[in-house]
């Protein structure tokens, strides 16, 4: 029986490791460097949520052994995908937008990955609790990102740059922990031949 090809897992957990990486390096610029232009942020946010979503798109159609990291990922990457576009389209005028769109784009990865946490404990994953403490943590931010507490334009740039750090930390993990690439494995669906046997007795 032909086995699966492992190259779109090995892209779609690649991808999500360096994306995550790249959330926490942006997240952590953003804080200290929290006088950034609306246009430098809008562009870095908009392009970095595009190939985000892409991946997570990647990701759930890589169908990986435990199907826990991507199994919420389809609709996860349309929505980054779509808020990416609209975000490069005007960088100028989304200041208000990119803020309540990161908020809600992260609370709702937190709540899903909430979720994974819960399914990675049946699967015997011992560090279940730290993605959970970790999407508990991403999702107050988010929601504090969300309702914007502040109206310094610096402390929204800082509280921004925290929950991009929190969610590239919870995606990182999540991808590490969860994400398991076999040499050997087979279809979801075992095709079998079926031959008719005549009946003999006549």
């Amino acid at each position: 029986m032909k086995m699966r090809s492992t190259t779109p897992m090995r892209v779609a957990k690649i991808g999500y490791v360096i994306m995550s990486v790249v959330f926490c390096v942006v997240g952590i610029l953003f804080m200290v460097w929290s006088d950034v232009s609306t246009v430098a942020l809008g562009y870095a946010l908009g392009g970095a949520m595009i190939v985000f979503g892409i991946i997570k798109m990647v990701g759930y159609f890589s169908k990986d052994l435990f199907r826990l990291a991507f199994q919420y990922d389809l609709e996860l990457g349309i929505v980054l995908t779509v808020l990416g576009i609209i975000v490069l389209a005007k960088p100028f005028d989304v200041m208000n937008f990119i803020f309540i769109a990161m908020g809600i784009a992260i609370l709702t990865d937190s709540l899903f990955k909430a979720r994974i946490a819960y399914d990675a404990k049946r699967f015997g994953i011992t560090v279940w609790w730290m993605i959970l403490a970790l999407a508990i943590i991403s999702g107050v931010i988010g929601v504090m990102l969300t309702i914007r507490p502040w109206e310094s334009a610096r402390m929204l740039t800082v509280l921004l740059g925290i929950s991009l750090l929190s969610d590239g930390v919870l995606n990182l993990c999540v991808a590490i922990s969860t994400v398991k690439i076999i040499k050997n494995q087979y279809p979801d669906v075992i095709e079998a031949d079926y031959c008719e046997m005549e009946d003999e007795t006549k």
